[in-house]
């Protein structure tokens, strides 16, 4: 009915000088409107200024100069005056020129602008921040494993005490709350806390005494563990290690095993727990899907030559099982103390999402295995589409298509270990990236929330963020509650006490607590988006080396528009459009919904540019997990995304 708020106060776009005047194309394809610039006011004061000194004195009609028309082309941000309404074009006002398109580092400044991720910490902050002197360049943890006589294990995991420097309500607290968390993008980081904190006295650097809270935990033989303390201490860490370096330990590379060779033994007792962790969380049903990442690849001179899957490598398992336990145990202390807290949960799916990933999952001979799952569903009727032809039919006319839905407040008996079976089973098989994939997209999204709602993915009732408290604001309210708990043992936990400012140590009441959850779930989803956005623009600039290139793809989604491909031997993703399709075929192609298919028409009808299709020699069609030869034809500059034809064999 109206319009309660805007979600773009300003839009980055690129400066274009026409013959109306200056006008900005913004760079997100759903902003569908020019930014017109006014006469003599293109610029804010403040840039003009900058620009041109002297030009407060200036009227409106003589700033009208020809150095307006050197940015065009530029990329620029722009403060939005007045939105658009009633068929008028937004407008707006230059508050900052980024550079020019292809200039290093403007695609990332791009980036921050457009997700409108704050990058500028204020005067007041950084002086917080000098005068607290602070904390870790993501050195914020330290570990330590025991082999006990009895069998069993003693894991440590120490936390920087961020919370001891970072205090409620202070300048620095406002802002870590504003960001929720940094962004970690391919060239550069947009920290939660500024770079004073990074290399301080929360980085926990070998041989220095430094503030932690720690996670002490004892495990039996088999790695169950039998009882956790939280407590506040001051550790000296013996060495700074990388996860390359003790993957080459672990697996006896010469040079490290030298060079540590007095952890060496360390080394080992941790993976051995690791390993067993690993192996509880698996009977638990923790889903493992194990998807890489993109890895953008650079030379000497910073030039693009690859783009490669990510691999993990035992060392990353290894920290990984350590902050799973640390988080489950903090989560359990705070929980029976009945202590209102922070909690990162996951959700059971939804049975339409789970009855529509067993669709395809049917389709490729794979179920998860859900009882009664089929009975839990209905079939409707909706809408003439085009199916197969029966004698005497004409190709999609007088047939109504029939789908399979759950029913509205269905309940199913979901469990982790059925997506855990599922991928056990599809492990090794060709079917195994593109069913994994929908697999992870068949559950909701994880979040932050007041309440312990528990932790489907993972398989935990009970779980929290509390190790990274540098680069996370929820990890940081855990450190602060439970700092009061461990100063408070006996004392009952009070429904509320205000967060003041000079204190380390508080409670949060539960309507703040899902304030904050609501908040850092957000900033999450934003830098996530943010960072696969510049991703996905780096993976296209370096595409757009390789147009006119063959590959082999396999293909991994399939949609009314066309066909998701991946690439074989370097993981880049792009669309196989329709039309591309239809060009090879000869003939139309149409989605057929009830197998995620497109298939080419028999001969007859007319393709989307009017041509009379020619009927295939033999029926063609393209399904889930086809392999397909493809040339990369273009690269969509507003969407960034490559886009493919067809190879057809001559």
């Amino acid at each position: 009915m109206r319009i309660v708020g805007r979600a773009h106060p300003s839009v980055v776009g690129q400066f274009r000088y026409v013959s109306r005047g200056a006008v900005v194309v913004p760079y997100d394809p759903r902003v569908q409107h020019e930014i017109e610039l006014l006469p003599g006011e293109e610029l804010s004061a403040a840039l003009r200024e900058q620009l041109l000194p002297g030009s407060k004195e200036q009227s409106p009609r003589s700033r009208r100069l020809p150095h307006i028309t050197k940015l065009d082309g530029a990329v620029v941000n722009v403060e939005l005056l007045h939105y658009p309404r009633g068929g008028a074009a937004p407008v707006g006002r230059v508050i900052e020129i980024l550079g020019r398109p292809g200039d290093l580092g403007v695609d990332t400044e791009i980036i921050i602008r457009k997700h409108h991720l704050p990058h500028n910490f204020t005067p007041e902050v950084l002086q917080d921040a000098e005068r607290m002197a602070l904390a870790a360049r993501d050195f914020d943890d330290a570990v330590y494993v025991e082999r006990r006589e009895d069998g069993g294990w003693l894991l440590q995991v120490h936390i920087a005490d961020v919370a001891h420097y970072v205090r409620p309500e202070s300048p620095l607290d406002r802002e870590a709350r504003l960001r929720g968390n940094s962004v970690y993008f391919i060239d550069r980081a947009v920290p939660m806390l500024p770079e004073p904190l990074s290399n301080g006295m929360c980085s926990l650097k070998p041989r220095e005494e430094r503030l932690v809270m720690s996670a002490i935990m004892h495990f039996d033989a088999a790695g169950r563990m039998t009882n956790s303390s939280m407590v506040q201490g001051v550790i000296r860490s013996a060495e700074r290690m990388t996860y390359t370096n003790v993957n080459k330990v672990l697996n006896g590379d010469p040079e490290m095993t030298a060079r540590y060779a007095h952890l060496n033994h360390h080394f080992r007792g941790m993976k051995g727990l690791a390993l067993l962790l690993n192996s509880r969380r698996q009977e638990n049903g923790s889903i493992d899907f194990d998807l890489p990442e993109r890895v953008i690849e650079f030379d000497d001179q910073q030039r693009m030559t690859g783009v490669s899957r990510s691999e993990r490598n035992i060392a990353h398992r290894i920290i990984e099982e350590f902050m799973l336990a640390a988080n489950r145990a903090v989560a359990h202390y705070l929980i029976a103390g009945g202590i209102k807290s922070l909690h990162r949960v996951h959700e059971k799916p939804d049975a339409r999402k789970v009855l529509e990933f067993e669709e395809i999952a049917r389709a490729f001979g794979f179920s998860l295995g859900v009882a009664d799952l089929h009975q839990r569903e209905v079939a409707v009727r909706h809408g003439k589409v085009p199916a197969p032809a029966r004698a005497g039919d004409s190709y999609g006319k007088g047939r109504e298509r029939q789908q399979r839905v759950a029913l509205p407040g269905t309940e199913i008996s979901i469990t982790p270990q059925h997506y855990q079976r599922l991928i056990e089973k599809i492990s090794g098989k060709t079917e195994e990236r593109i069913l994994s994939y929908l697999m992870l997209r068949s559950l909701k999204q994880a979040r932050y929330a007041a309440d312990p709602l528990g932790h489907f993915a993972l398989g935990f009732d009970e779980y929290t963020h509390f190790t990274s408290p540098i680069r996370r604001y929820p990890d940081l309210i855990v450190h602060r509650i439970l700092k009061w708990a461990l100063a408070h043992p006996d004392a009952p936990a009070p429904a509320f006490i205000k967060p003041a400012i000079g204190e380390e140590a508080t409670l949060y009441s539960e309507k703040h607590l899902e304030e904050i959850a609501a908040e850092t779930s957000e900033t999450e989803r934003r830098a996530a988006n943010a960072e696969r956005e510049l991703l996905d623009w780096k993976t296209a600039q370096y595409m757009e080396q390789r147009l006119g290139d063959e590959f082999d793809a396999l293909i991994i989604s399939i949609q009314k528009y066309g066909c998701f491909v991946e690439l074989i031997d370097i993981f880049v993703e792009g669309l196989l459009p329709i039309n591309a399709l239809e060009e090879a075929a000869g003939a139309r192609c149409v989605y057929r919904e009830r197998d995620h298919a497109i298939v080419a028409l028999p001969g007859g009808d007319r393709d989307r540019r009017g041509r009379r299709g020619k009927k295939p020699a033999t029926p063609l069609e393209w399904k889930l997990g086809d392999r397909v030869r493809v040339r990369a034809e273009r690269v969509d500059p507003m969407r960034h995304r490559v886009e493919f034809a067809l190879v057809v064999p001559a």
